[in-house]
């Protein structure tokens, strides 16, 4: 059974359970505190705490919902109704749709190359394999000079595997893993930005060829991350899904974590790398074009992530690299204070 925290310790009208839950074999407490809630952290903003949603929290009188009851709530989502977010649709939020149409301004049409970034969330990484980096020498330049990652999230030893890729860009990690997956393999990239998208499409054929394929093994997709069925993505059918820096841009992110899990095979994989803080950032740094772009603005909290992870129902949670992320932007440093930034891998099996 799950216990309130003191009532003086929450905002009003809203509950927070704590209920029991397993995590790698053992028995553990797990709860969404007060302070995420009251202040509107990027991890609840969109799962409707006053509108109807949320996996640990419900508005006004009634009874407490369990954890259990929460991811039923969430995983009921698999169907293709649409959530808010920078990357989906909207539910009458202006903030919302304000993130999302700035992002996609900030990689449609401001940020022309990796030169143009202010920070260096978009390209932190501990650098990639030796077989990746033989395989990115191969992809054309269009493809790798227009995308933004922080991190190189695509694992080896996936040949013949049916992979997705949340928020591909321009189509560089699909581009990895067409290589990786081998010909009978294949490749599904997401987005919701066109000129990115075009980009992908237009070299795909080429790459194929140079790995001597009789097709190609890849496709890309106009869509949101938060409502992949809704784009031809089937329910356990996955075996892999992987994104680069994409997760913190949503405002709904608890509903891209439920979707992928819906998507994947009992035993597949949610393998990404994304920017995540050390502490909460004030309204004006989560809503400021730049570092929302930069994927600074809607980066999570590492312990309210693994947190979301396992109230969505991943059996369990990896972090594979952690790396710090420079600001060097003094107006930037401004507005995000004393937080400090970090590209993480982690690796989610469901």
């Amino acid at each position: 059974a799950g216990r309130a925290l003191p009532p003086r310790a929450l905002a009003p009208r809203v509950f927070v359970v704590v209920a029991p839950s397993r995590l790698r074999g053992t028995r553990y407490m797990l709860g969404i505190t007060a302070h995420v809630l009251r202040h509107r952290h990027p991890i609840t903003r969109g799962i409707g705490i006053g509108r109807g949603g949320g996996t640990a929290a419900i508005r006004g009188a009634g009874r407490l919902r369990t954890a259990r009851e929460g991811h039923r709530d969430v995983m009921a989502g698999c169907g293709g109704q649409k959530s808010g977010g920078c990357c989906g649709e909207a539910k009458g939020g202006t903030r919302d749709e304000q993130i999302r149409d700035g992002v996609k301004e900030y990689y449609g049409e401001t940020l022309k190359g990796s030169g143009d970034l202010r920070t260096s969330a978009c390209t932190a990484s501990c650098g990639p394999s030796g077989v990746v980096k033989d395989i990115i020498k191969r992809i054309p330049e269009p493809v790798t000079s227009k995308f933004y990652g922080c991190g190189y999230p695509v694992p080896l030893g996936i040949e013949g595997k049916k992979v997705l890729d949340l928020g591909c860009g321009s189509g560089r990690d699909c581009y990895i893993a067409s290589a990786l997956v081998g010909e009978k393999g294949f490749v599904t990239g997401v987005d919701m930005t066109p000129q990115q998208l075009q980009v992908a499409r237009n070299h795909a054929e080429e790459f194929c060829k140079g790995l001597n394929y009789a097709g190609v093994n890849m496709r890309f997709v106009e869509g949101y991350i938060e409502d992949l069925v809704s784009v031809g993505i089937e329910e356990n059918s996955v075996d892999l899904v992987f994104s680069n820096c994409v997760v913190n841009l949503s405002t709904a992110k608890e509903r891209v974590l439920s979707q992928v899990h819906c998507v994947l095979r009992p035993g597949g994989e949610f393998q990404f790398s994304d920017v995540f803080a050390d502490g909460e950032l004030s309204e004006e740094a989560r809503t400021d074009k730049v570092l929302v772009g930069e994927c600074l603005g809607g980066a999570l909290e590492i312990g309210a992530f693994t947190a979301m992870a396992e109230a969505t129902g991943f059996a369990r949670t990896e972090m594979t690299e952690k790396t710090e992320i420079q600001v060097h932007d003094p107006e930037l440093k401004k507005l995000v204070g004393q937080t400090k930034f970090f590209s993480i891998t982690w690796r989610l099996f469901k």
